[in-house]
């Protein structure tokens, strides 16, 4: 019989976030879903409201928040530039101000804490694939410096925390993920590419399609995550999370339209500044610390995203 404990996922009414309480629900905790519906909507946890241990709390990490708390998973930030870009000021807040207020609730509380970072702390990389040891090659004045920047000073933060509070931190560097209840204008490529697929729209590549990413199913991430919460004190992290396997973007776009049987064709255009080229994770360290390696492949992965999104798109 595990301990119940009463969790705090900050975004927990986005993407992953919902995903993740589902799953602490699953394990019998107490689950406390923080959002501020800026990219998060109440659908993706609307199937949770009746369990007697879940609580939704509408409320932005850039204020303090006062609960009682054993681990808290800090998701919340708009993730995909469409959005991040879209109030590029309030995203660095709420990566720099919110991981503050969440570091002092758990110093406060004396709870765990995990952070959820990113591969973008690594920018268009100059080592491939990336290590957890590599500092990364970042633009700080670029139009996606509010999120490269503010997710790499949350890093300082809860390492400053960890060093001076003793505070029991968990840092994760996510790639690329996609699953169901994915935002289907979020602009990431898996979303985008389903929907225009569906739609019988032109698929849209930026640049020549060759750059690379590698996709990890939802369900594998939040497995991940929980891994690291139940880590020993003394690891850390950083640890990247995210599956090895390397795709050209123009092989994604190819077998969601095959898979789809879509008459879409494809459609090039310009890059967005600071997009990195390639993009692949060195799971080495999560598997032999944590036991961690990603399941689920991107054929059975992208059946069960684009199953939502049909259903999405026909209501």
């Amino acid at each position: 019989m595990h301990l119940r404990k009463r969790v705090l996922v900050t975004g927990g009414a986005g993407f992953l976030g919902s995903h993740l309480c589902e799953q602490l629900l699953v394990e019998g905790h107490d689950v406390i879903c923080l959002d501020n519906y800026f990219t998060g909507t109440k659908d993706n946890v609307s199937h949770l409201m009746d369990k007697h241990n879940f609580e939704l709390l509408r409320h932005d990490i850039t204020f303090p928040l006062y609960v009682e708390v054993d681990e808290i998973y800090n998701l919340a930030c708009p993730a995909s530039p469409v959005h991040y870009q879209h109030d590029p000021v309030q995203t660095t807040k709420t990566s720099v101000h919110g991981s503050i207020n969440m570091l002092g609730l758990a110093k406060r509380v004396k709870a765990r804490i995990m952070q959820a970072s990113t591969s973008e702390v690594y920018g268009d990389p100059a080592v491939h694939p990336q290590t957890e040891d590599y500092w990364g090659h970042v633009n700080p004045i670029g139009v996606r410096s509010c999120y490269d920047e503010g997710k790499r000073c949350a890093e300082t933060l809860f390492f400053d925390y960890h060093r001076q509070h003793k505070l029991r931190i968990k840092v994760a560097r996510i790639f690329n993920t996609y699953g169901p209840r994915m935002h289907p204008n979020d602009g990431r490529v898996v979303s985008n590419f389903i929907v225009q697929a569906l739609k019988g729209e032109s698929i849209t590549i930026y640049g020549d399609g060759m750059q690379t990413r590698s996709f990890c199913y939802v369900d594998d991430m939040i497995h991940g995550f929980m891994r690291l919460m139940k880590s020993p004190d003394d690891f850390t992290g950083p640890v990247n999370l995210g599956n090895p396997n390397e795709f050209t973007i123009k092989e994604l776009a190819e077998r969601v339209i095959e898979m789809i049987g879509s008459r879409s064709k494809l459609v090039f255009k310009p890059l967005p500044s600071d997009d990195p080229r390639q993009r692949q994770p060195d799971s080495s360290l999560a598997k032999e610390v944590l036991g961690w390696t990603p399941r689920i492949q991107l054929a059975e992965g992208l059946k069960d995203t684009i199953r939502y999104f049909e259903a999405l798109l026909s209501r």
